[in-house]
Parts: structure tokens; sequence; C-alpha cells
């Protein structure tokens, strides 16, 4: 974990160290965060006793004696702080608020229509977000702010989404100043895959400790990167790129131009295209699928559920598609030397087990950390949700994870 430092001028660095370690080890006592912070234990009491003023931690009892004196054990208060999340997708919004605690206290789904038009997107999903939040009745000073999840890439500068593939017309959308300006509260941006990879890193707590690669699977596929508890952006704010990694290849034209990336052969809408191209439309309609591109993401329920039923044909274009990512993660693992994957996103729902056994397969019997360590293959903490309690997490990571910009920051 991060360290604090006893010098003045940074009470707002060493409250989130602090509470950063009760978040992942709680409940914790003053004497052990001392020792995982390797703050003074004065520091520490002055600190823990600004978190528990501010309402943001609780006493919940006492350890076990060992002999001495019964230490008083801290955990994060749940309702100390709360942040919306939203999570955007091509024909629809997930809107959730979370606590504290990384707990969902309330979710909707709103539908979008395709295409659809940012300024509209905007208006309807902040009025959603807003209406979710008053209806929940939290404290409204303690909810500190929206999160966005979209599709890439991001321009972090300027808080624009740039022509993401998926949501043609977006050419240039700044959903940063739009969502600011239509909830008057303020807003986190980033792409879907990392944010879903901090919501993992937040709601994971010691489980997500360290580092990991996160595999999201949506209408597309990407990839957020945590390394030493660390989300990793990149120059430009879009590390992961996942799908761009060239595997295949082939004659499939990528929208970035190339023909060897694996996004246009594991996608949803390319197994689909693999189904009807390998199986016909025999196995097509006997499966159920319309092959109808307007309904790609009732299809892609239906080949996810007749692959887990074990339709032969379902689950050979799943698993080639798995194969696929299997060796892509196996590169990402060697490059990054990550010691696990983390699977998510909605798109996986049904076939978890056939992916995470490709990739188990691909990265655990050639993988140059193999002789070391194995790798572990594991499906995500938060589950369908992720995206959007992802989004919700860009906020409270934002407010208190400790990063060198709250030491640099005059205000601490």
């Amino acid at each position: 974990m991060l360290g604090g430092t006893n010098l003045p001028r940074v009470g707002g660095y060493n409250q989130a160290v602090v509470l950063d370690a009760i978040r992942t080890r709680g409940p914790i006592s003053r004497v052990e965060l001392a020792a995982l912070s390797g703050l003074t234990n004065q520091t520490v009491s002055n600190v823990v006793r600004k978190l528990l003023d501010a309402g943001l931690v609780t006493e919940t009892g006492q350890a076990p004696s060992s002999g001495g004196k019964r230490r008083t054990l801290l955990a994060p208060r749940p309702d100390g702080a709360y942040a919306l999340g939203v999570h955007l997708d091509p024909d629809a919004a997930v809107i959730v608020l979370v606590n504290l605690a990384g707990e969902v206290l309330t979710s909707r789904r709103l539908r979008l229509s395709v295409p659809s038009e940012p300024a509209d997107v905007v208006d309807r999903v902040a009025r959603a977000a807003l209406r979710l939040a008053e209806r929940s009745a939290v404290d409204p000073g303690r909810l500190l702010g929206l999160g966005i999840a979209a599709p890439g890439p991001i321009d972090g500068s300027s808080g624009a989404v740039v022509s993401p593939p998926n949501l043609p017309g977006w050419d240039r959308v700044p959903l940063l100043k739009m969502f600011a300006e239509a909830t008057d509260m303020p807003v986190a941006l980033d792409n879907d895959a990392t944010a879903a990879a901090i919501g993992e890193r937040w709601i994971g707590g010691e489980a997500r400790a360290g580092s990991f690669l996160f595999i999201y699977l949506g209408t597309g596929i990407g990839a957020g990167i945590v390394l030493n508890n660390t989300v990793l952006h990149g120059d430009s704010g879009n590390a992961g790129e996942f799908g761009h990694l060239a595997v295949e290849p082939g004659d499939r034209v990528c929208h970035c131009g190339g023909t060897g990336c694996l996004g246009p052969y594991c996608s949803p809408a390319a197994i689909i295209d693999d189904l009807l191209r390998l199986h016909g439309r025999a196995a097509a309609d006997r499966i159920g699928l319309t092959g109808d591109p307007a309904s790609l993401h009732g299809d892609w329920k239906v080949l996810r559920r007749a692959a887990r039923t074990g339709d032969e044909d379902a689950c050979d274009v799943v698993r080639s598609a798995a194969r696929r990512i299997g060796q892509a993660a196996r590169g990402a693992v060697s490059l990054l030397d990550v010691s696990r994957v983390v699977l998510g996103g909605e798109g996986l729902r049904g076939i978890e087990p056939i992916v995470r056994e490709e990739i188990d397969t691909a990265v655990n019997s050639t993988s140059v950390a193999r002789a070391i360590r194995p790798i572990a293959i594991e499906q995500s903490v938060i589950g369908d949700t992720v995206g959007a309690v992802g989004a919700a997490s860009l906020v409270l990571h934002g407010n208190y994870t400790p990063g060198w910009r709250m030491l640099t920051d005059p205000s601490g």
C-alpha cells in the first residue's frame, strides 16, 4: 500500500492513506494502521479523529485481547459519502447510486434510441440520475458527484469522447462539460473499461489489491490496467485498448484501419456473424437469432444462453472468440507482469466459464511468469453493473484515494 508522510501541509493525503487502509484492510486498529501506513501513532490518531469527525469512518468494536488493552477497530462508514455512476452504452444507460462501502443503493436502466443525439442523451440521463438521488433520500451534502463511463477513445484533457465506433455521429462530444452543466455537480469521466477497473479496485478491497488486468466485454472489448494499486491511463488517457492488439491476420477491417486487431473477431456482433457464416441460417434459426444488426443486444443474449446450455454451434463460435481473447491476454500479461486477470462486463454473462477456461489455458500454459506463479483468472466481484459502479467509483476514488496530486495541491 502507499505510505503516508509526517510532514505538515499534507493532511488530505494522510487522511486518504489512512482511509484507504481502513477500506481495504478493515476492521483495523490504530496500531495496525500506523504499521501499514508508515505514519507515527500520534499522526494516525490525529487523522482518525478527523475522519471520525467527518463521518467517513466509525468505531465498530474491539479486537480480541492479546494480554493488554483491547484495541478499538475502525471501518468505513457506508453513509459517509455517496456517488452517482452512469455507464453509457449505444442502446442503454445504466445509472447507480453507490455509498462509500461500494454498495449499490438503487439503480435504473434507461433505454436509449439508436442512433442517439448526444444532447438528448445527456439531458435524459442527467434528469434520471438526479431523480434517482432525490428519491433515495441520501444527504445531499454527502453526494460527491457523478461519474461517467463511456466508450472510448477519450480526450482526457478536454473531457470529450472522440468518435467512439459504437456511437456513430459522436465525433467530439464534451461529455464532461455537458453533464456538469446538466447536473450542477462535479463530474468525472473515463472510458468504460478503465472505469470498471477502478470500480473493481475500489470495491474489491484487499482481494483486488496489487496488480491486475481487467478485460471488459460489452458492445466492444477493452481493458483496464492496475499496477501496484495504481490505475494506468497512458499519455492520452486511453491505455488498455485491448481490442486493438494484433492477434489475427485476416480480412476484417477494424475501425482504426488495421486488419489484424482483436476487436473485429471477438465483439458480440462478430461472434454472431461467425455463427451465421460458419453454421448457416438453419443454426441461427434453431438458436433463435434474427441476424438483424438492430437486434444485436437481444441476439447476443440468445447466443449466450445457447452456449451456456451447451449448443454445439454456439459453443464453437464463443470458444473461438475466447481463444483469441486468451492469446491477447497472454501477451498483455507477459508485458505487464500482473498476477491476476479479471473478467467483467454485461457481455460476458453466461459465457464466463468458456472465456475463463480459454484465457487460463493461454496464459498459464505459455506465459513467461508461469514458472514463478500461476496467473489467477477471476470474475468481477461487482458483476454486470461493473461499468456503472466503476463510474461512481471514479468519484469516490478521485476524492479518497491517495495520489501524488494530493501532495502537490496547496489545498491538501
